[in-house]
């Protein structure tokens, strides 16, 4: 066969991802506080867009015009200003008068940020133990031991050093170690600075008043047995009644095996939905969160510089470049308002009976779906979908947490989440001194009508953290 180079001209239509694209997706795709960040950036970098104070959020029971693209032209129109010009204002007089009416009681404060934005400060572990330290009689070389220790606590109160590497850097003797680690150990929270958990116990156990010589002995001589939760193999090895070892294990029980968790210096992380999903009379209204976004429009400064006179050709060039970029961005933030709006009424659409009736009455639901609803792509329904939260009546939940496989139940189908929810409901009424094991759940659920596999139960369990029926089982 023989190869010969030839031209050809064809005409084909491609998708071609224009960095106007590419920030729409990218603005599809962010959250609530992710937006936040994207559009005090662009307000620093684009000194075309300005902010418009708004107080509502949007809804779609706001200005009709609004959920029209048509309007977008509000948006941007020139801003109105009064008819005294910054040019025309009298800066002498003005400087020569700033100032005179100031008084220190006068003031309102007003422009001071609220409250609640103020870091609050927190005792954290190392900082709780530094200060009791500082008051107790540990001085001269034992102070630095004591530091050296108290540097290497965790976050659970346990110590988590490499023993013979620190003395051996320091130059102290092992039994100076030692009598400084029991000092510290009488530190508060009691059970702090232990090696392992049962020395952390066992230092709580010593501190109980009354004492309990039981759970002392059970600790210090069978702890392993406790701890595979052997009762009648400690009472035999105690010559104790199994009844004199189940108050003590009771008693164990009670004692906190991460005692540096009260000063857990670790933030809550707080979810803003995106969504807002209230009921009205028998329709569910959606809001989008719009708290702190700013409206933006064009400068009108920059649009009377652009139609100057004076202005030469290369402000001119780059007044239209940036423009051009404001009003996309503008067009894009519009657009993705929309399409989340769009996306939410769809959800509500197919999961109305989960929004009268609760978990129970979930459907099964894919991308798809919602997709050919709203005549738009699965992809773009994943990117709104991802790391979004609304809050509805049903409590604050995932976009994502809507959409679930099936499960058989019966003639028709039922949505996964549903299925936890039954596998959870179980695991919390069941006999706690006889737990229902994996197959049992099985065949629970078939004769709710619900068809489902061993390993799937196994699965979900694990998901929702429930342990297995060995592990879940009292002893005492």
């Amino acid at each position: 066969m023989a190869f010969e180079i030839k031209q050809q001209l064809r005409q084909t239509q491609q998708l071609v991802m224009t960095p106007q694209l590419q920030q729409a997706i990218k603005l599809l795709q962010y959250n609530h506080l992710e937006m936040l960040d994207v559009l005090e950036l662009e307000l620093r970098e684009n000194p075309l867009l300005e902010p418009l104070s708004h107080d509502e959020p949007f809804s779609d029971q706001d200005v009709p015009g609004r959920n029209d693209l048509d309007s977008l032209e509000d948006m941007v129109k020139e801003p109105q200003r009064s008819e005294a010009d910054i040019f025309d204002i009298d800066w002498e007089h003005y400087l020569e008068s700033y100032g005179g009416d100031y008084s220190p009681v006068q003031k309102d404060h007003a422009d001071r940020a609220p409250v609640e934005n103020f870091a609050s400060y927190s005792v954290n572990l190392f900082r709780h133990l530094l200060q009791q330290l500082r008051e107790s009689r540990i001085e001269g070389d034992d102070r630095r031991i004591a530091i050296e220790i108290i540097g290497n606590i965790n976050e659970n109160g346990f110590l988590d050093l490499d023993w013979e590497e620190s003395i051996r850097s320091l130059q102290f003797k092992s039994h100076d170690f030692e009598r400084v680690l029991g000092e510290i150990q009488e530190f508060d929270p009691c059970g702090v600075a232990a090696r392992d958990l049962r020395e952390c116990l066992l230092i709580q156990v010593r501190a109980l008043d009354p004492p309990n010589s039981v759970a002392k002995r059970i600790l210090e001589e069978t702890f392993q047995l406790f701890e595979q939760g052997r009762l009648d193999g400690v009472a035999r090895k105690l010559n104790l009644s199994i009844d004199e070892i189940k108050v003590a294990a009771e008693v164990i029980s009670l004692l906190d095996p991460k005692p540096g968790r009260q000063y857990s210096n670790s933030e809550a992380i707080y979810v803003v939905p995106d969504i807002f999903i209230t009921k009205v009379g028998n329709e569910y209204v959606v809001t989008l969160n719009e708290e702190g976004l700013p409206r933006l429009r064009i400068s009108s400064f920059y649009q009377k510089e652009l139609h100057s006179q004076a202005c030469s050709s290369v402000a001119k060039s780059y007044i239209q470049e940036k423009m051009r970029g404001a009003m996309w961005l503008i067009k894009s933030i519009h657009q993705r308002q929309r399409t989340i709006y769009k996306v939410t009424r769809s959800i509500i659409k197919f999961q109305r009976e989960f929004f009268d009736k609760g978990i129970d009455y979930l459907k099964p639901l894919i991308l798809k779906d919602v997709a050919d609803d709203i005549e738009m792509h699965e992809s773009t329904v994943s990117r709104v979908t991802t790391n979004k939260y609304v809050d509805t009546p049903r409590g604050i939940l995932e976009l994502k947490y809507f959409f679930n496989s099936g499960i058989r139940h019966g003639a028709d189908s039922i949505a996964s989440e549903s299925v936890k929810n039954h596998i959870l409901r179980m695991v919390r009424s069941e006999n706690h001194s006889r737990p229902a094991s994996d197959k049992q759940i099985v065949d629970e659920l078939a004769r709710a009508q619900i068809h489902i596999a061993r390993r799937t139960v196994a699965k979900y369990r694990e998901i929702m953290g429930i342990p297995p029926s060995s592990k879940r089982k009292k002893k005492f």
